[in-house]
């Protein structure tokens, strides 16, 4: 239980008044006039009753409360916390401290239960003037929250969560801004030290803080803040409430979910925290995957151990990287000399496993007998290495065909299949054709990687999923010819990465289900 004073030394019972309910998930809303500031409010209620109203971004604050009023008239079931930041500590406010602080005052008597100010301010304010402001408030039934913002780094946390509690708020309020995926360790470590004697919120902003947005009441944060939609975001990393709630469950988050990831840089879009999240919720199992910004293989690591992860799916450049670091492997990451899927036992072990081949081998095998198969695969890069090996092992008959020969010729070499130049690949027929370039993928300029007359093959496979419909896949359909698209190679080798960390199977219809969805989506 905290404190919350009128002054310095005494408590009132604030925190516990009434009408304070204070869920996981504030959603933060800012606007450019107080009607769109309201509107948006009304809006994020379908997600969340808890909101925060940044009065700072309107351009006369105190002139928006009357509507704020009428807005939480009718609505008691709504808990809000008014903040009207200043300029100098990071938000829009341009006014004096006695302005703020009257703003928060007159938020308290339109119905905000919970004003933010700044450390600083507090800092700032004169003993005479702060008592008067808290009395305020608890004339009110408010409860203060005092926050600590720092825009470059995360360090000196301990150090600003004592600056706060000497005003001993109802909530201590550390904010700072992660460079790496190891600075979360240091936000959930304050909470988790703090949680027991004060009511924390800790964030680190930026992409690489979302660990400590979704992770943060697990650990023991009173709540976590999230924006009201794509665009409108009060913070730098900050992510929708819709994404907070229904992708990560951030509300159902418990000391016995287990952690997982998936790494790389860019990381946002990568669609496979929907595609696991929404298989785990599916087979009632009790983790969550987050998508993990990173800039080096030791940062990834330190997280892996300090959080600790239970395991992660990761991309080039780290498939090669991760390798020294593994206890054990299994034979094929051994042979390709790549992983892409690590497991973490109790004991802090890191085991590899490769599960790209399981994406290009499964979708094959339910559609054709794979040993003495004739099959061609078109680019030498990653993906072709984990289809090479793989089909091989298997017992089929592989071609590589690259534009840089040589390339080709190495692969095959040391996969024991077979290299062709393009002329001679034009001129054979083959089981299956598999495109492992990103020819045809959104956004690229790259040509169709064969001619249409090419096209010697009873089966094309397509590795590209983004758009769903490659002109590759659009000229074997129309040759009547089948096809495997992309997509079921990412939900297959998805599945399997379901398997290693679950022990059980994966639901693949749901997990292509979604996919799929939201590839239509993004168009």
């Amino acid at each position: 239980m905290t404190k919350s004073d009128s002054s310095p030394g005494t408590s009132s019972p604030a925190l516990f008044a009434p009408r304070l309910r204070v869920g996981k998930l504030c959603v933060a809303i800012q606007a450019d006039s107080p009607a769109e500031l309201l509107e948006r409010a009304e809006a994020a209620l379908a997600d969340s009753k808890f909101l925060e109203l940044r009065l700072d971004s309107l351009p006369k604050p105190a002139a928006a409360l009357p509507l704020v009023s009428e807005f939480l008239a009718g609505r008691r079931e709504v808990t809000v916390i008014a903040t009207c930041r200043r300029k100098q500590h990071g938000g829009a406010f341009e006014g004096a401290l006695t302005a703020e602080l009257e703003i928060l005052s007159l938020a308290t008597q339109a119905g905000c239960q919970i004003v933010d100010l700044e450390v600083e301010s507090a800092e700032e304010a004169k003993p005479s003037q702060l008592e008067k402001f808290r009395a305020g408030l608890a004339a009110s039934g408010a409860a203060l929250l005092v926050s600590f913002h720092d825009f470059t780094h995360t360090q000196g946390l301990e150090e600003a969560a004592a600056r706060i509690e000497a005003f001993h708020p109802d909530f201590v309020k550390v904010v700072s801004t992660a460079r790496s995926l190891a600075d979360n360790l240091a936000v959930l470590k304050l909470i988790e030290e703090r949680s027991l004697a004060s009511q924390v919120v800790g964030i680190a902003m930026g992409e690489e803080g979302l660990v400590s947005r979704v992770l943060g009441p697990r650990a023991g944060a009173a709540f976590t803040f999230a924006s009201s939609g794509g665009g409108v975001e009060t913070a730098p990393g900050q992510v929708t409430a819709h994404t907070l709630r229904d992708l990560y469950h951030v509300e159902q988050l418990d000391q016995a979910t287990r952690i997982l990831g998936v790494a790389g840089n860019p990381i946002t879009h990568s669609l496979s925290p929907l595609m696991q999240n929404t298989a785990f919720r599916r087979e009632a199992v009790n983790a969550v995957l987050l998508p993990l910004k990173v800039r080096s293989l030791d940062d990834l690591l330190a997280l892996v151990r300090g959080l600790p992860l239970a395991g992660v799916a990761v991309t080039m450049p780290l498939k090669k990287e991760v390798l020294p670091h593994l206890a054990n492997m299994d034979p094929l990451t051994s042979r390709i000399g790549a992983c892409n899927t690590l497991r973490v036992g109790a004991d802090g072990k890191i085991v590899g496993f490769n599960t790209d081949v399981a994406g290009v081998v499964r979708p094959l095998e339910k559609r054709l007998k794979l040993k003495g198969a004739r099959v061609a695969i078109l680019g030498a890069g990653g993906a072709a290495r984990a289809a090479v090996f793989g089909l091989v092992a298997e017992g089929a008959e592989v071609f590589v065909v690259n534009r840089t020969h040589e390339n080709a010729v190495a692969l095959a070499k040391e996969a024991k299949a077979k290299a062709l130049k393009h002329e001679q690949f034009a001129r054979q027929e083959f089981d299956a054709l598999i495109n492992s370039t990103p020819c045809g993928m959104k956004g690229s300029k790259l040509a169709m990687p064969i001619a249409e007359n090419e096209l010697h093959a009873r089966l094309v496979f397509d590795m590209v999923y983004n758009p769903l419909e490659t002109p590759l896949l659009k000229l074997a359909r129309e040759r009547g010819l089948e096809v495997i698209t992309g997509l079921e190679m990412f939900v297959q080798q998805g599945a399997r990465q379901f398997e290693i960390w679950t022990g059980k199977p994966a639901p693949e219809a749901e997990m292509h289900r979604v996919v799929e969805l939201e590839l239509r989506r993004r168009g």
